[in-house]
């Protein structure tokens, strides 16, 4: 048999191959299958519902009677800004200092194993519980409010940033850190000049993981902001509020059909808004790197 008999007959190996290939292709199938679903369902039923109303959708305030038809969510929107930029100023630098301690500081150390257990632990616990711990000691000792709502979302949103971010440092070669020590820095500026730039990406994925968790929750949120806002209320801290996934379920449930009508717009609503965080986090780290 010559060379070029061997070329043309299929090995096992590129049978293999070509077959892995086919096989991971149809578990993208598989999985985009449900995601391209539910993004044209709420595209499909929400986007004729907030361009009729537009732009009153974004800026009316909620009925106060969930039988009458019509806009808005102006409020809702508001309050999920308010909840999520707060969260999110609150998990995300304590995540990032707690995986640099974890990873850089801690190590194998009893305390650091203690830390990442108990981060585990918090990654399982469900989002109901977060909400009740939070009523209990805020929201019966200070009373509704946005802060609140912060409070339980930063609470779910802890374990994913110091895990993902914990992860992002090990994949920093140590070559760099090295390098830095060899020029004579600190490990303190080694971390924040070096290992830290280079995990940046990573780092900012896995916040918008937690962020995009947080934007979603409900239950946390019917114990911290109270039910029946439907008016804006631009008080951080005093005052019930409301956000986008609590307008979800509450209309969802409704039986009324201007209440489900504007259930699906404020759905497409959040998932525009998240979509939105990524592509601004996306803009902002290649910013970075240039």
């Amino acid at each position: 048999m010559n060379v070029a008999e061997l070329r043309a007959k299929p090995s096992w190996r590129s049978v293999k191959s070509h077959l892995m290939t086919g096989l991971m292709g149809l578990a993208l199938l598989v999985v985009l299958a449900p995601l391209v679903s539910v993004l044209w369902s709420i595209s499909s039923r929400g986007l004729g519902i907030v361009t009729s109303a537009f732009p009153a959708f974004f800026t009316a305030e909620i009925p106060q009677i969930s039988r009458a038809a019509g806009p808005g969510m102006g409020p809702a929107i508001v309050g999920t800004l308010m909840v999520t930029l707060g969260a999110t100023l609150v998990a995300v630098p304590l995540g990032v200092l707690g995986a640099i301690y974890l990873h850089e500081y801690g190590r194998a150390g009893k305390f650091a194993r203690l830390v990442r257990f108990m981060a585990t632990v918090m990654t399982g616990v469900p989002s109901i519980v977060m909400g009740l711990f939070v009523y209990v000691m805020w929201t019966l000792r200070f009373g509704y409010s946005a802060f609140g709502g912060s409070l339980a979302l930063a609470c779910l949103m802890l374990p994913i940033v110091i895990a993902s971010t914990e992860q992002m440092l090990r994949l920093v070669p140590d070559h760099l850190r090295e390098a830095a020590y060899a020029l004579g820095t600190t490990k303190s500026r080694t971390i924040l000049t070096v290992v830290l730039p280079a995990a940046l990406p990573g780092i900012v994925s896995g916040s918008l993981l937690a962020v995009a968790r947080a934007a979603g929750e409900t239950a946390p949120l019917l114990f911290a902001l109270g039910l029946g806002a439907t008016a804006y209320n631009a008080h951080f801290f005093d005052g019930i509020n409301t956000a986008l996934s609590q307008q979800i379920f509450v209309n969802a449930t409704s039986s009324f059909a201007g209440a489900q009508e504007r259930a699906w717009g404020a759905a497409l609503t959040l998932v525009v808004l998240a979509f939105s965080f990524s592509v601004v986090a996306r803009v902002f780290v290649h910013a970075r790197r240039r």
